[in-house]
């Protein structure tokens, strides 16, 4: 009898802890250039804000080093610290685990964790669409709980990524044709179609797609006043009329408009389902003494620390 007691205890003891929720706590940020200005301080001072959020996930855009530090001189290839050192500088600030998503040029988006990572797929693009800065579809097991992570970078011109090669003269009858805006569009359904798109039960499976957009959605068009049928709204357009994604930012700061960029524009966005979404406790755009933006005194059209703003969110599993 003292033996079935001590069972029936140890039982409830194990249900009590199965039961507790786990906090997640999401960070996503892009960094201007690989964290150009963390290159001052060997980032002592990027390493310690990010420590003091205590992310378990973070997700950066423009993950790659690309420049001198004070410069705008392109460094080599083989004396970039970014991307290859993410696992020393993320070892910085507690993650071990490190995911580099699909790039063709300098502005990769990549993954750091304390729990593994899994790659699904790398997304560049295929024949019929290009995909400019590349995208990623890894999954993350967190205490039994799968999380597919979808990372996004779209093309950030006015005229779309064909007229790049062009004359000025092109470049700018496509810009005056909203042609950046379709492409960027574009890229996002093609990313889309081959990542949450092939799950039939996404919505009720743990999604969050997160990324610089380069585009503003029509949740926020109170601020912007573009038409109805403005073309710069497709992009979020179709996640929002084609996906299951909730814009999780917008949802709860409703009443608040969020600008994620130094010229007062929201192009950062973390999208998740409504599993995922109905699991979330908070999601906001910081701006405080360390991320809040202010023009570098070396190279005018870089920001410190970034040009964009980081969004955190926090999840009860």
């Amino acid at each position: 009898m003292k033996r079935f007691v001590c069972l029936i205890a140890a039982a409830i003891a194990a249900a009590a802890i199965s039961s507790e929720a786990k906090t997640l706590k999401v960070l996503y940020w892009n960094i201007q250039n690989g964290m150009w200005c963390g290159q001052y301080d060997n980032y002592d001072s990027f390493v310690g804000w990010v420590s003091a959020q205590e992310p378990d996930i973070c997700i950066w855009c423009e993950g790659q080093t690309i420049y001198y530090t004070g410069t705008y001189d392109a460094m080599k290839k083989d004396e970039r610290y970014l991307v290859g050192n993410w696992d020393e500088l993320a070892s910085r600030y507690g993650h071990k685990y490190i995911y580099v998503g699909g790039h063709r040029d300098n502005y990769p988006q990549v993954i750091t964790s304390r729990y593994p990572i899994t790659n699904v797929e790398r997304i560049i693009g295929d024949e019929s669409q290009t995909v400019s800065h590349g995208a990623g579809w890894a999954t993350i097991e967190v205490d039994g709980n799968v999380i597919n992570i979808v990372t996004v970078h779209t093309w950030p011109q006015k005229y779309s990524f064909t007229a790049a090669s062009g004359s000025k003269e092109e470049r700018e009858a496509s810009a005056k044709a909203f042609e950046g805006e379709f492409w960027r569009k574009a890229e996002v359904e093609h990313v889309c179609k081959n990542t949450i798109l092939t799950a039939p039960d996404a919505a009720g499976e743990l999604w969050l797609m997160a990324g610089d957009f380069n585009s503003v959605s029509r949740l926020d068009n109170r601020t912007y006043g573009f038409a109805a049928d403005d073309p710069r709204l497709l992009t979020h357009d179709y996640i929002l009329e084609n996906t299951p994604y909730i814009d999780i930012v917008w949802k709860q700061n409703s009443d608040t408009f969020c600008p994620s960029t130094a010229w007062g524009k929201r192009i950062d966005f973390v999208y998740c389902t409504p599993a995922l979404d109905e699991k979330c406790t908070e999601a906001r755009i910081i701006n405080d003494e360390y991320t809040h933006q202010e023009k570098d005194s070396n190279v005018s059209s870089f920001y410190s620390p970034s040009d964009h703003l980081p969004v955190i969110a926090i999840f009860e599993l």
